[in-house]
């Protein structure tokens, strides 16, 4: 009986023994993303087991593994890692985001749904893509990057808006303007009003099947905007800063800009002209001549810059600029003397001007709540004078889980913007407002500036 109890004794130690060893050691460790921050509830597993914990508040999580055993840590959105314990008490894993599966989950009009279940046609673009474009508007950030999108500046005006067709266009009387939907509600107000920084997506819902929670609405296609949410872990403070400088783009024809290369042209139409009607080389001469800066009753073009000495004329027998001829005649007007000056009228109208825009974030979120902040400035100053924008947005997004079956949010924005334009009308439209065709006009040997007699601008 003795001997039966002591073998009986004897298994049970051996069984506890095999059972310890089979559960291995302590191990612990954090589980942090790309940024440091820790990952709250990543599922952390023994590979080949079904032994498993997740990681609390802090990123921490403690497993029994043994030593030679296998760690795969998971989490939605990030890539799966396996980790050796390779004897370790302690191990540590950073987490790195997993784009494709970022990608698989679209915003539609009812929530959001995974690519592989979403049966209409649709395009995201992500945040690191709407950084990319420098522009106020964030509808010049669609541009070139969503297919069967179009989308057509009619001005370069600050502030100005690009039309936008989905697919085509759908009506011949009627609107012909997509719908747009900020954070679930449909948007009528100025583009320009939304920070690009504080977006998160844009989806284009281009189908009916997309966009049919819209009905006659969203029959020219939806694009609706998410904003940007607090991302689980520590509270994030970003700081952005761009600057740059806007320049005229667009190729200026070849043309004569030098007031001397002007005369002589005009003096050689002249000259032609005489010839054509029967006069001898040296009589069209001396009348191209003399009436290249006459009256345009005798075809001249009624203004002088140069002072040329006395007895001789502007223009020389080789049809070329006198070489003792200088810029600047002094004349008189009403008993004032003044100063007549050729100016460079496209150097005077376009000038580089700098833009520069600040953006700054605070974001924190628990299992519970979730916080964002953000406040904007942007001035861009256009390149030609008097044309400039401002503005001020700040952006307030919270929501807070009190019980399973309420949530409380709030999401309010605020901008301040101010615009100030160049012309009265779009570049390139041939009104007498628009100053960029009443520049093409001017001849080069017509000042921009009003000078006295000493040549000071007035």
């Amino acid at each position: 009986m003795v001997k039966k109890v002591v073998l009986s004794m004897v298994a049970t130690l051996l069984l506890g023994c095999f059972g310890a060893f089979a559960q291995g050691q302590r191990v612990t460790g954090t589980v942090t993303d790309e940024t440091g921050s820790p990952v709250i509830g990543a599922a952390v597993v023994v590979e080949g087991t079904t032994r498993g914990t997740s990681t609390d508040l802090a990123g921490y999580f403690e497993i029994a593994a043994s030593a030679d055993a296998n760690l795969v840590v998971s989490y939605l959105g990030y890539q799966t890692q396996t980790v050796a314990v390779a004897g370790r008490t302690v191990v540590d894993v950073t987490l790195v985001p997993d784009s494709e599966q970022i990608e698989e989950v679209v915003v539609q009009a009812f929530g959001v749904a995974k690519k592989e279940a979403f049966t209409g046609s649709a395009s995201t673009i992500k945040s690191d893509e709407l950084v990319k474009t420098q522009s106020s508007s964030v509808a010049n950030a669609l541009s070139g990057k969503v297919a069967g999108l179009q989308t057509t500046q009619g001005s370069g005006s600050l502030g100005s808006e690009p039309t936008i067709r989905i697919r085509g266009i759908g009506s011949i009387n009627a609107g012909n303007d997509p719908l747009w939907v900020v954070d679930g509600v449909p948007y009528e107000g100025d583009l320009n009003n939304l920070n690009m920084a504080d977006i998160e997506t844009m989806t284009v819902l281009k189908d009916a099947a997309s966009n049919a929670l819209y009905g006659a609405r969203g029959a020219n296609g939806v694009i609706m905007v998410t904003t940007k949410r607090a991302k689980a872990g520590d509270a994030r403070v970003n700081f952005d800063a761009k600057w740059g400088v806007n320049m005229a783009a667009r190729q200026l024809y070849d043309y004569t800009r030098e007031p001397g290369e002007y005369y002589e042209m005009h003096y050689t139409a002249l000259k032609n002209k005489y010839l054509f009607d029967g006069m001898d080389a040296a009589t069209a001469h001396n009348m191209a001549a003399t009436n290249v800066t006459g009256s345009a009753a005798v075809g001249g073009l009624g203004y002088n810059v140069y002072t040329v000495p006395e007895g001789q004329t502007l223009i020389g027998s080789n049809g070329k600029l006198n070489p003792n001829a200088t810029m600047g005649r002094k004349f008189s007007y009403n008993g004032q003397e003044y100063t007549a000056v050729a100016d460079d009228w496209y150097d005077e109208l376009y000038d580089p001007a700098l833009r520069q825009e600040y953006n700054l974030s605070v974001a924190a979120a628990t299992e519970k709540s979730n916080f964002f902040a953000s406040f904007g400035y942007l001035n861009n100053t256009g390149i030609t004078d008097g044309s400039n924008m401002q503005r001020y947005t700040a952006r307030l997004r919270a929501d807070y889980q009190a019980k399973k079956w309420l949530k409380m949010g709030g999401n309010m924005s605020y901008t301040n913007f101010n615009w100030n334009g160049a012309s009265s009308s779009n570049e390139g439209d041939g009104s007498t407002g628009d100053v960029f065709a009443a520049v093409g006009d001017q001849a080069p040997i017509y000042p921009v500036f009003i000078r006295d007699g000493e040549g000071n601008i007035m």
